[in-house]
């Protein structure tokens, strides 16, 4: 089949096309959007789940729709080494330049960048990374204090006036929230929960691993109710052969049900894996429909492109302390795993792995679904583990 045809999407944060079995959730955020925007009680989304279940493509889809609605955006991808301050300065400049332009809530658009100039100036020695361009002298007393959890308060309150003064919201982006330092998370939790108080149209929409709920409630013990955590999965067996058969279906290919089968089991349903068997299969067959031997064929190079990408962009960044904990997780499976259980496969003290494991959890490789577990963040990675380290220890 034409490859230039090939209508599957693998790729980090690429929108597949189509989206299948997240309906519920996206009609959960655009019901928080508008609530939200109508300054009536909402909860900020904060999605959760592993590597690979579409969380970016998600918050993508969800920012659309808030611009499509005349609310204000602003986005970001939290990198594990810059500041909260940081993160969120440029884009609530931009926002604010946006609103002062127009002739409803100028002045409080305006006050807020005041206010921005203040949170800056009183910040920038505590957070050196905070680089964003300046419009307006600070407003003596408003976000100046050099306390990120009182300063952050002031100004996210000054642009939810000025937000409502406008008609209209702002909704803050943020992807790979896990990343977030936990003093720099509580100030936000502050921020928005004042704002929430004054029913004031400012929202936070997020994404991160699923330690992000623990990160959350250990920031403020508050915050479960202050945000909504849906948790996003594999997708079931329906929804995934939806998320294979409607892009070829569109363009006249059909599948046999072997091969549908053989795609929603190797991939475990989950969306990135499905963009990638998708397209790999679409290379291998030669017409339609869609064998099961094409599904064989391909599924070789598919788990070639995954060991070249999505698996080893991660395995690079580890040390190689790092390697051997995850290679002893392997050798139990896919998990997850008790930390005694890793220990005695490494023949090393509990105790002594802790920092090692400490370090896997900030680099977002593994999560503690309970006290003592340890399980991958990255699905089928006890696989890769195997394949790249075939000799064990």
């Amino acid at each position: 089949m034409d490859p230039i045809q090939n209508p599957y999407a693998p790729g980090a944060g690429m929108p597949p096309p189509e989206l299948a079995g997240r309906a519920q959730l996206l009609a959960r955020a655009r019901i928080a959007l508008e609530r939200m925007r109508a300054r009536r009680a909402a909860k900020s989304v904060l999605l959760v789940g592993l590597r690979g279940v579409g969380k970016t493509v998600l918050l993508l889809k969800i920012s659309d729709y808030a611009r499509s609605r005349g609310i204000l955006v602003t986005e970001v991808e939290a990198p594990e080494s810059r500041s909260l301050p940081a993160m969120l300065a440029p884009g609530l400049r931009l926002a604010m330049i946006r609103l002062a332009r127009k002739s409803r809530g100028q002045d409080l658009a305006r006050r807020a960048l005041r206010g921005l100039a203040g949170f800056v100036g009183a910040l920038k020695v505590k957070y050196q990374d905070i680089e964003v361009g300046l419009d307006f002298e600070p407003e003596p007393g408003l976000a100046d204090n050099g306390d990120l959890e009182l300063d952050l308060q002031a100004l996210l309150e000054s642009v939810g006036e000025a937000c409502a003064g406008a008609g209209t919201g702002l909704a803050m982006f943020v992807d790979e929230l896990q990343y977030v330092p936990e003093a720099d998370l509580a100030a936000l939790i502050v921020a928005l929960h004042r704002t929430a108080q004054r029913q004031l149209p400012v929202t936070l929409v997020g994404a991160g691993l699923p330690q992000l709920r623990g990160r959350m409630g250990r920031a403020k013990s508050y915050a479960e109710r202050l945000f909504d955590f849906p948790e996003m999965g594999p997708l079931p067996p329906e929804a995934a052969t939806v998320a294979i058969i409607k892009p070829a279906a569109d363009l006249g290919v059909e599948f046999q049900k072997e091969a549908l089968d053989m795609i929603v089991e190797e991939s475990e349903g989950y969306p990135y894996f499905l963009q990638e068997w998708g397209k790999h299969v679409w290379d291998v067959a030669e017409r339609s429909p869609v064998t099961g031997q094409d599904v064989l064929a391909a599924s070789v190079s598919a788990l070639a492109a995954l060991d070249e990408s999505f698996f080893m962009v991660r395995f690079d960044r580890l040390t190689p302390s790092e390697r051997l904990y995850l290679r002893a997780m392997a050798e139990l499976g896919p998990g997850p795993h008790r930390s005694g259980d890793i220990a005695a496969v490494l023949d090393r003290p509990v105790t002594s792995l802790g920092p090692v494991r400490a370090k896997l959890i900030f680099k977002g490789m593994v999560w503690s679904p309970s006290h003592g577990d340890t399980a991958f963040t990255v699905p089928r990675f006890d696989g890769f583990m195997r394949r790249i380290m075939p000799g064990g220890f």
